[in-house]
C-alpha cells in the first residue's frame, strides 16, 4: 500500500420516515411494462441469497455470502422478515427486504435491482411499493406494533442514484458516518 496515497473511506447516510403520510410514491410503470411486485412469501434461503449475490455483485455486497443455508433459513423465517421480489415479464428484476424491529421500527434491511434492469423506473416504484408494505407490516404479522417508524441506510459504494431515490420517495436524513474503506 502507497504510504502517501490518501486513505479511501465509505460514507454512509441514514435516513427514515417517521409516518405513512412521508411517502411520496413514484409512478408505477405501465402496463405493457409487464412489471409486478410479490412477496416471495415461502422462505427460500437458495432464492433470497441469490437476490442478495445478483443485486450486490456490483456494489460489494459480501457480508451475507458466507451465511450458510441454516442461517439463511432462520433469518427468513423470523416474524416481520419479509422479500418483496420485482418482476419484468416473469423475470426478477430486482427486490426489496423488510425486518421488523423493536419498538414498532422496520428496517429496508436490502433494496436494489440486478444490473440488467436498472434504469428503467423499476427501482422508484419498487421502494414506493416496499415502504408502503413496511407501515402495513403489522397487518400481516399478528402480534408484531404497528409500524412507528421506517428507515435504510445507503452508502457511497452503492449505485448512483440510490440517495436520490430515497429523498424522493420522502426519506430524511438522520446521521451519516464516514469510516475507513474496508481493504477485503
Amino acid at each position: 500500500m502507497n504510504e502517501h496515497a490518501p486513505a479511501r473511506t465509505v460514507t454512509t447516510w441514514y435516513l427514515e420516515q417517521t409516518s405513512p403520510e412521508d411517502l411520496s410514491p413514484a409512478a408505477e410503470p405501465p402496463a405493457s411494462a409487464g412489471v409486478r411486485i410479490v412477496r416471495a412469501e415461502v422462505p427460500s434461503p437458495e432464492f433470497s441469497r441469490f437476490l442478495y449475490a445478483a443485486v450486490g455483485a456490483d456494489i460489494a455486497w459480501t457480508d451475507r455470502l458466507p451465511w450458510p443455508r441454516e442461517r439463511w433459513r432462520e433469518f427468513l423465517e423470523r416474524p416481520g422478515v419479509e422479500t418483496w421480489v420485482a418482476y419484468e415479464h416473469g423475470t426478477p428484476a430486482g427486490y426489496i427486504e423488510l425486518e421488523a424491529q423493536d419498538a414498532g421500527v422496520v428496517e429496508i434491511a436490502y433494496f436494489g435491482l440486478l444490473p440488467a434492469f436498472q434504469g428503467r423506473r423499476i427501482g422508484g416504484h419498487l421502494l414506493s411499493y416496499g415502504t408502503a408494505r413496511a407501515w402495513d407490516l403489522a397487518e400481516r404479522w399478528p402480534g408484531l406494533p404497528a409500524t412507528t417508524r421506517v428507515w435504510v441506510h445507503t452508502c457511497s459504494l452503492d449505485g448512483p442514484h440510490a440517495m436520490a431515490n430515497y429523498e424522493r420517495r420522502g426519506f430524511r436524513l438522520y446521521d451519516t458516518t464516514v469510516e475507513p474503506a474496508s481493504e477485503g
